[in-house]
C-alpha cells in the first residue's frame, strides 16, 4: 500500500504528501473475498473504511431478513469511522463484498488523532453537528411518527368501533327476538296448531319476493303504515316492531288474511309474531354478518398496509397497496368524493409493498390536508408506453405556489405546523422510490388541480432492498 494508490483519489486531494503519508503509515491494506462480511450492523464504527477496487454492499436487517439499502462502487466512496468524532458511534448497515475488493482501513482513534491536528475546527464543528443534529432530527422525528401513528391508530379504532358496536347491538336484539318468536311458537301450539299448518305459513311467506332493498322506499313505506294497521286491528303484539320487518320483507295485509284462513281468527296473531320475530332474527343476523365482514376486512387491511407477515420484496398488485391505504384512511375522507380509475392491464411489479403504502399514506394524507377534507380525490394506474406502471393521485385541492412546488422534496422541507402530517416527508417518499425502486416521482400543481405522479419500473432486477 502506497501514497501513489491513494493520491489517485479525489478524496485526498486536500493533503499534502506528508500527510498522506502520515495516513499511510497508520492505515492498512485488505482484500475482501466476495460476499465476505468486512463490518456488521451494530457493531462500533472504531474503523474508516476507504474503497479502493470492487464494490461493497451495504445491507441492514428488517425483521427477520437483510435488506440493501445502498452500495460503494466508486473509488474513494468511504464508511465507518463514526467513533472518530462520535464515541457511541455505531455501524448502521452491514458491509459486504459484491466481489473481489481491495480496502484502506485507518483505525477511528489514529483518524481522531491526525483530523484534530490538522483540521482542528473542522472537527470539533462536525462533532458539534452530529450530536446537535443527531438529538434533534431523532427527537423530532420520533415525536412526528408517534402523532401520526397516533392518529391512525385512533381512526382504525373509529373504523373497527362503528361495526363493532353495530354487531353488540344485534346480537343483544337477537336474543329478545329469538325469545319472542319461542313464545309465539308455544302459544301456537296452544293453540292446536298442527306442523302442517306451520309448514304452510313458511310456504306462503316464502313465495312472495322481497323488493330489492331501496327499491321502493314509499312503496316499502306505505305497506309498513297498512301492515301497522292491520296487526293493531288483530291484536298483535309489538306491531311497531313487527311492521317494518314484515314490510321489508314483502309482506302486505292480504298476506295476513292468507293466514287466517290457514290458522284460523283465535290463532292469527301469534302466527304473525312468529313470522315477524323470525324476519327480524334473521335481519339482525345479518347485520352481524355485514358488521363482522367489516372488521375482517379493516383486520385484512391492516395487514396488507403493513406486510408483517410478507417478504420485504415480492411481487405486488399496485391497487391492492392503494386500497388498503385508503382504508386505513378511511377516518379522513368522510367529505372527500373517492374516484378510482384503475386500468385492468398493470401488470405486478417486484417491490417492497410496506415503503411503497407509507408512500400512498403520506401522497393522500398531503392531498385530503390540502383539501381541508373537502373536494375530490382521484387515484389512477396504467401501464404507460415505457414500460412503467404510471399512479397518480391527484385532489382538487388550490394547488402549490410555485416556490413551494420547487421545494416539495427538499430535506426537511414542510408547509404543516408542527404535529401535523405523517412524519415521513416527500423527501423521504422521493427516496423510497427513486433510490429504493429506481422510479421516478414528479408534482404537477396548478389551482384547483393537484397531481403527484409515481412511475414505477416493471422489469429489471426489481428494488434495491
Amino acid at each position: 500500500m502506497g501514497l501513489a494508490d491513494l493520491r489517485q483519489l479525489t478524496l485526498f486531494d486536500s493533503l499534502s504528501d506528508a500527510q498522506l503519508g502520515e495516513l499511510v503509515r497508520v492505515g492498512t491494506e485488505r482484500w475482501a473475498a466476495p460476499d465476505e462480511e468486512i463490518w456488521h450492523e451494530g457493531q462500533p464504527a472504531d474503523t474508516w473504511w476507504v474503497l479502493l477496487e470492487g464494490s461493497v454492499t451495504l445491507l441492514k436487517r428488517v425483521g427477520k431478513e437483510e435488506s440493501a439499502v445502498g452500495a460503494m462502487t466508486t473509488p474513494g466512496q468511504w464508511a465507518g469511522g463514526f467513533g472518530a468524532w462520535d464515541p457511541h458511534g455505531i455501524c448502521f448497515a452491514t458491509g459486504r463484498a459484491g466481489e473481489r475488493s481491495r480496502l484502506f482501513e485507518v483505525p477511528a482513534e489514529d483518524l481522531a488523532r491526525l483530523g484534530s491536528e490538522w483540521f482542528a475546527f473542522g472537527v470539533h464543528f462536525i462533532r458539534g453537528l452530529v450530536d446537535t443534529v443527531r438529538r434533534v432530527e431523532s427527537t423530532a422525528r420520533q415525536r412526528e411518527a408517534l402523532v401520526a401513528l397516533g392518529t391512525l391508530a385512533a381512526g382504525l379504532a373509529h373504523e373497527i368501533n362503528n361495526p363493532a358496536a353495530a354487531a353488540t347491538r344485534a346480537v343483544d336484539s337477537l336474543a329478545s327476538a329469538s325469545e319472542s318468536a319461542v313464545s309465539a311458537l308455544v302459544r301456537l301450539t296452544a293453540h292446536g296448531v298442527s306442523a302442517e299448518q306451520l309448514a304452510s305459513i313458511e310456504a306462503s311467506r316464502r313465495a312472495i319476493t322481497p323488493p330489492p332493498p331501496g327499491s321502493d322506499p314509499l312503496g316499502t313505506a306505505d305497506r309498513e303504515d297498512e301492515l301497522s294497521d292491520w296487526l293493531s286491528e288483530h291484536g298483535v303484539a309489538d306491531e311497531w316492531l313487527l311492521a317494518p320487518a314484515m314490510a321489508a320483507a314483502g309482506l302486505s295485509p292480504t298476506w295476513c288474511h292468507e293466514v287466517t284462513g290457514i290458522v284460523g281468527p283465535a290463532a292469527v296473531a301469534p302466527a304473525i309474531e312468529w313470522v315477524g320475530h323470525s324476519l327480524i332474527v334473521s335481519a339482525l343476523l345479518g347485520e352481524v354478518k355485514d358488521a363482522t365482514g367489516r372488521i375482517s376486512d379493516l383486520v385484512g387491511a391492516v395487514r396488507s398496509y403493513s406486510q408483517l407477515d410478507r417478504a420485504a420484496v415480492q411481487l405486488i398488485d399496485v391497487t391492492e397497496g392503494l386500497e388498503s391505504t385508503l382504508a386505513m384512511l378511511a377516518y379522513k375522507l368522510g367529505s372527500v368524493t373517492v374516484e378510482r380509475d384503475f386500468s385492468s392491464d398493470v401488470p405486478r411489479i417486484a417491490a417492497i409493498p410496506g415503503e411503497l403504502n407509507q408512500v400512498w399514506t403520506n401522497v393522500i394524507d398531503n392531498a385530503v390536508d390540502a383539501m381541508d377534507g373537502v373536494g375530490t380525490l382521484r387515484l389512477s394506474t396504467r401501464l404507460d408506453d415505457l414500460g412503467s406502471v404510471t399512479v397518480e393521485i391527484e385532489d382538487s385541492g388550490p394547488g402549490m405556489p410555485a416556490d413551494v412546488q420547487a421545494r416539495a422534496f427538499e430535506p426537511f422541507f414542510t408547509t404543516k405546523d408542527v404535529g401535523k402530517g405523517t412524519g415521513l416527508g416527500l423527501d423521504i417518499s422521493r427516496r423510497i422510490i427513486v433510490e429504493r425502486h429506481s422510479g421516478e416521482i414528479s408534482v404537477d400543481s396548478s389551482p384547483g388541480r393537484t397531481v403527484m405522479r409515481v412511475m414505477l419500473p416493471v422489469g429489471g432486477q426489481g428494488p434495491v432492498a
